[in-house]
């Protein structure tokens, strides 16, 4: 019986904003503990699933994933790395790896490639498969490259298919490890673009043209196992980071000429394929004189808490008060607020700060007068587990102690922990009805869209002030080519 060890190491790291991700910021499993994630929608759980289906004996390695944020302290490389050691064993015969592929540590600017060159260095494995999957965003790099033999990448944005790109790559393994199919070898190619998340949509080019070709080479080379398109993750200072192209080949002269046939492809596409986002004064125009009847989502891609940032920006609420927006939501990250409702009861009235508090970008804490509607321990179930949300937690999210504030026409939910705004259920667990309301403020840049498309009449892209935005050049890159 083939044995695979597998482990995950999963953060999306935005080097920009101030604070530091520490070890007390990460889910962690060990061993045992991550059969707790077996058949659930996270790619682990996807991963494990199919290897139990197949007789595929694994031994449990550790898996590590936060909610993306700053840069991550070397403590959790150490821990992660003392634990995979731990778990190894020369007895495998192959490797199995979920990962994001835009993780920066306080020493490493490219993590994962930092893992997989250790990886290779411990006995036994440095002519063993290893094989795993990675987010669309990725900042894939050569050192990466060289130590994998086949990674798979998303090929959806909003991530639905985090869990389904995992079994992807578990079969290509499973079917290395039993009917000793040929052996593949990673080839990356770097485009030297650089593209803010909203522009990296698969449902909108470029995206959607490179994906389409990509699974023209995969249809048309049988030597193509897997073609990937990397957006890259903007928000990272590496030598990585940008647009780049993977193909995991058994034959190098064609990959490479595939590779540069994708390359080609997406510097075809300018500015004019990236709309701008539009001032918060112009959209609140909108609104009241363009009524209608139904949802209106506002994104505000730079305060996107699935790509780093605090999720506590005061822009669209300001204007949304200033403008006299009728029933309108938006949802906070605010700990401090939180904490002091708990003192209070349903009704009463609390004067706040309110946000403001997690990036210099913002105009700071807003001083607002509201009533308390509500609290709750923030535990939901994703009521969507293609989510991409699901692909980070599996089936349930934890927003942590969590209220229910109202300001006049405006109802904020108020939570502790970030939490990406990727399922209804963060709103319905807390007694709200997202189609109740004319205007929700999602704080995210594309993941949304999968889930607010379906109850939305339209939606705005909103620019304001934050640490996410799409207008990149606030921005100083050191580190990227």
């Amino acid at each position: 019986m083939p044995r695979v060890l597998i482990a995950g190491l999963f953060h999306e790291t935005h080097t920009f904003v101030e604070d530091l991700t520490t070890l007390a910021d990460f889910e962690t499993r060990r061993s045992d503990d991550l059969l707790t994630c077996q058949g659930d929608s996270s790619p682990l759980g996807g991963a494990l699933e199919f290897f139990q289906e197949q007789g595929i004996d694994l031994v449990l390695g550790p898996d590590y994933r936060a909610t993306p944020s700053g840069i991550v302290s070397d403590q959790v490389i150490d821990h992660f790395w003392a634990d995979f050691e731990n778990a190894w064993t020369p007895s495998v015969h192959g490797i199995f790896l979920v990962l994001h592929g835009a993780m920066v540590s306080q020493s490493f600017r490219d993590v994962e490639g930092e893992i997989l060159t250790r990886v290779r260095r411990l006995e036994g494995a440095s002519d063993l498969p290893v094989y795993g999957v990675y987010d669309l965003h990725a900042n894939f790099s050569d050192v990466m490259a060289a130590n994998a033999d086949l990674l798979v990448a998303y090929r959806e944005n909003p991530h639905i298919d985090g869990r389904e790109a995992s079994v992807r790559a578990a079969k290509r393994l499973t079917e290395y490890l039993q009917i000793q199919t040929a052996r593949p070898a990673m080839y990356t190619l770097h485009s030297g673009l650089i593209w803010a998340p909203i522009h990296t949509a698969t449902a909108d080019d470029p995206m959607r043209s490179l994906e389409a070709m990509a699974r023209r080479i995969e249809q048309n080379d049988p030597d193509a196992v897997c073609v990937s398109i990397s957006a890259g993750f903007a928000y990272a200072d590496t030598a990585a980071t940008g647009v780049s192209f993977q193909i995991a080949s058994t034959n190098s002269r064609t990959a490479a000429a595939h590779l540069e046939t994708l390359n080609q492809l997406a510097h075809r596409f300018d500015a004019s394929h990236f709309p701008a986002d539009e001032a918060p004064s112009d959209v609140m125009q909108r609104l009241l004189e363009e009524p209608v009847n139904g949802l209106t989502v506002l994104a505000e891609p730079s305060d996107n808490i699935g790509g780093g940032a605090p999720g506590d920006g005061t822009g669209v609420l300001r204007a949304i008060l200033e403008y006299q927006i009728p029933r309108a939501a938006i949802c906070l990250n605010d700990p401090e607020a939180v904490s002091t409702l708990s003192h209070h009861q349903a009704g009463d009235k609390v004067d706040l700060w309110l946000g403001g508090k997690g990036s210099r970008y913002d105009a700071g804490p807003l001083p607002l007068s509201v009533e308390l509607i509500s609290q709750s321990d923030g535990v939901f179930e994703l009521e969507d587990k293609q989510s991409h949300l699901a692909s980070l937690s599996g089936d349930f999210f934890r927003m942590g102690p969590t209220a229910v504030v109202k300001s006049g026409d405006t109802t904020i939910l108020l939570t502790s922990n970030r939490t990406p705004p990727f399922d209804l259920g963060q709103w319905r667990s807390q007694g709200l009805e997202p189609t109740d309301f004319k205007v929700i403020v999602v704080k995210a840049a594309v993941a949304h869209r999968s889930t607010f498309e379906p109850v939305a009449v339209r939606s705005f892209q909103v620019d304001t002030p934050g640490p996410c935005r799409s207008n990149l050049s606030q921005f100083v890159y050191r580190f990227s080519t």
